[in-house]
């Protein structure tokens, strides 16, 4: 059983126990935070919305952490531009602490069974369709005519022929 997760714009694939580092979080360390579930697998897949209000993964905040010194430097030849900067990320360190699923149906076994409103939808569809045709066609309306572009004042300059005089 494992779930795919989004959180600080990037998803992982996290699993019970499993500790990674993601970006900073705004809370304390040691609280339980719950983190959005994009799918959720155990015997089916879940991942429709109805789906995944059922689905829980919470995480333990173990540290806020930053992470190991990137070296950023910009060079341009020939002109004497050198610079050289550093970025260090805040991220913080979580254990997964549970995933769990309450009545999660996957998405194949609802997609065959029939429900009420769905029984709905047809009628609804063939009411429409009897409106459309009891109503009288409307004639498409014409497009605007295009304005004629007005010709430029002036004529284009004759160009000059160049003659060599040798002087």
């Amino acid at each position: 059983m494992y779930a795919i997760v989004k959180t600080g714009g990037k998803q992982y694939r996290v699993e019970r126990g499993q500790r990674l580092l993601i970006e900073r979080l705004a809370v304390d360390e040691g609280a339980n935070v719950a983190l959005e579930p994009i799918l959720y697998r155990s015997e089916e897949a879940v991942f429709d919305k109805a789906g995944l209000k059922n689905v829980t993964v919470t995480a333990k905040v173990l540290a806020h952490v930053r992470g190991e010194k990137l070296r950023v430097f910009k060079f341009k030849p020939k002109r004497g531009y050198k610079r050289r900067t550093g970025h260090r990320q805040d991220l913080t360190q979580i254990e997964v602490t549970g995933i769990s699923s309450e009545k999660a149906k996957p998405a194949a076994a609802r997609a065959g069974r029939a429900s009420p409103a769905s029984d709905k939808a047809p009628a609804k569809a063939a009411a429409a369709r009897s409106k459309a045709a009891a109503a009288p066609a409307k004639a498409p309306a014409k497009a605007p005519a295009k304005a004629a572009k007005p010709k430029s004042a002036r004529a284009p300059k004759p160009r000059e022929e160049k003659t060599d005089d040798g002087a």
